[in-house]
Parts: C-alpha cells; structure tokens; sequence
C-alpha cells in the first residue's frame, strides 16, 4: 500500500505542476479507503514542506448539503492550506495556472488558541477564535474532469488550490454564526447565495469536526491558523475574464479576479 500512496502522491503533484489532470484514482485502486486517501494527501504536504513551503491553516469540505449532493458523498473531508496558497482580497490572478477551477464562498476563523483533539466541541472551537474573516476558496481539482468520488478529493488535498482572504476582520460577539447571509456574484450577476448555518447548521460544527479528525493523524489546529469551514452555496465555474465577489452583509466583502 505505501508504494501506491506514493505513487498517487508523485502523480498529484505532477498534475498540479504541469496542469495535466489524472484518471480517477477510485477507478484504478478501488480497494483504497478513506485512511489510505489521508495518507496520500499528507505525503504531498510532506512534500510542499521539504520544499519550503508552510501551513497556515486547513479547509473542510463537503459540509453543505449543496457540495455533498454536487460530488456525490455523504461526509465531509479536509485539506491543508499553505503559504503561497494565500491571495489578497482583489488581486488579480492568472486562469491558466489551474485545470477547471472553481470558487466557492465561505466564513473564515482566524484561531487565537490551539484546539487538540479528541472531544472539541463547538463551543471549544468559539472560544479559540480570535477573529472571523469573509474568504473565497478557490477549488481546483487534478483529477480529470471532476470525476471525483470522497477517496479522490481527500487525496488530492480536499480539492483545495487557492484562498482568497477578506480584509475586514470582526469579533465573533458581533454576529449571529446561524443566520449570516452571503451572496456571490460572477461578473456582477447573482451566482450564488446562502446562509452560514449551510455549513453543518454552525461553522463551528466543522471545525470541532476537523480537530478530532486531526488528532486520528497526530495533526493540531495552531493559533494563528486560518480554518475553512465550509462552503455556505454550490461552488461556481471561473475562467479567464471572470471577477468573483462574495458579500457577507456586516461582515464585508471578498473579491478575485482570473485574466
């Protein structure tokens, strides 16, 4: 087995440099569990890191009812952040360094304590936070055409490719988590809209969720950390000459744009 994890782990970063995607690795190694995809996805960070890269944070994925029925799985999954994964609120950046990109919005926790599983709860997770921030995850996946099933997204680093982050920080007392709105527009035209509660019915919820599943693989959530929680909509194919913005009523806003 540890031959295929680093089999898949070279073919994945080869498809993220090169920009050429791989067959669906549940097609070619359908015995592969979940555990194994982890395990794939920690080599490539392994590594990023021996080459100088940094985790800033994580992602959770698949928390929204609308992602799961997009990608066809039934629980969420998680990935890392790195340091030049992080883009400035709008900046402009090049479409062509990704395969079929897509963006998706969401509410951002900048954490001001560790949170180590097991038995974080959700109000564990409130209290750790230090600041909210609004995000767009720019999602790309190096499986060919999205075909993914949840072994092929874990492994390929929960899909994650890109984070936009907002300049607007706020205090966590200053909002109501379960019923933040947002709306996303592509181009000036309504793309998407949700509420936070469309991340597992709190943000929070995710979060709690990802540090037990961390402390599985030895893995701590740090203070000063950035944590994805989730998308609040369905995620919305960009291409070149598309501007995204995502609104998030009091909480401000967030904008990229792809040349």
């Amino acid at each position: 087995m540890q031959s295929i994890v680093e089999q898949m782990a070279s073919e994945l970063l080869e498809a993220e440099q090169t920009r050429v995607a791989v067959p669906p690795i549940t097609q070619r190694y359908a015995d592969l569990t979940v555990q194994d995809a982890y395990e794939i996805q920690l080599a490539i960070m392994q590594h990023k890191l021996a080459s100088g890269r940094r985790v800033i944070g994580k992602k959770v994925g698949l928390t929204s009812v609308a992602m799961q029925q997009m990608l066809g799985v039934n629980e969420p999954d998680y990935g890392h952040l790195l340091d030049d994964m992080r883009i400035a609120d709008g900046a402009t950046i090049s479409a062509a360094q990704f395969l079929a990109p897509k963006v998706e919005a969401e509410i951002g926790f900048l954490l001001g304590a560790d949170l180590v599983g097991p038995n974080i709860t959700y109000v564990d997770v409130l209290m750790a936070t230090e600041k909210i921030v609004p995000t767009l995850e720019i999602i790309d996946s190096r499986i060919a055409d999205w075909k993914i099933k949840l072994i092929d997204t874990v492994a390929d680093n929960g899909s994650s490719a890109r984070v936009v982050v907002g300049s607007r920080q706020s205090d966590l007392g200053n909002v109501d988590l379960r019923a933040t709105g947002m709306v996303m527009y592509k181009n000036g035209e309504l793309a998407g809209n949700g509420a936070s509660a469309a991340a597992w019915g709190h943000p929070a919820h995710a979060i709690a969720w990802l540090a037990n599943k961390l402390h599985e693989f030895g893995i701590t959530l740090k203070a000063g950390e950035l944590v994805l929680p989730g998308a609040l909509s369905a995620a919305i194919p960009v291409c070149a000459g598309d501007t995204v913005e995502a609104h998030f009523g009091a909480l401000g806003q967030v904008s990229i744009t792809f040349d």
